[in-house]
C-alpha cells in the first residue's frame, strides 16, 4: 500500500513539474526522499533513478539549447521508470 502511495506521488510530482509548478531542485527532491519505494526496488532502479536526476539537473543549469540532454525526454524516461518500478512490485 504504500509504495502505491509513493508511486502516485512521485507521478503527482512529475506532473507538476511539467506544469511547472515546482523547480528542478524541489522535484528531485521529492523524488530523492521516496528512498523508502527506491529501496524495495532491485538495485538499477536506484542507479537508473539516480542517473536521470543527475541529467536533469544537467540540463536545469544549462538550459535545453546548450545541453544534450532534452528534459522532455528525461521526464518520458521517469514515467517510464515509474511504470516499471509498479510492475515489478506488483509481481
Amino acid at each position: 500500500m504504500q509504495h502505491t502511495q509513493d508511486i502516485q506521488a512521485l507521478r503527482n510530482a512529475l506532473a507538476a513539474f511539467r506544469k511547472k509548478q515546482s523547480t528542478t531542485a524541489q522535484f528531485c527532491d521529492v523524488w530523492r526522499a521516496k528512498s523508502t519505494l527506491i529501496a524495495a526496488l532491485p538495485a538499477r532502479y536506484q542507479q537508473v533513478s539516480d542517473d536521470l536526476l543527475a541529467r536533469l539537473e544537467s540540463a536545469s543549469l544549462f538550459g535545453e539549447e546548450s545541453c544534450s540532454f532534452s528534459p522532455e525526454d528525461l521526464l518520458a524516461h521517469l514515467d517510464n521508470w515509474l511504470n516499471k518500478a509498479e510492475q515489478t512490485l506488483a509481481a
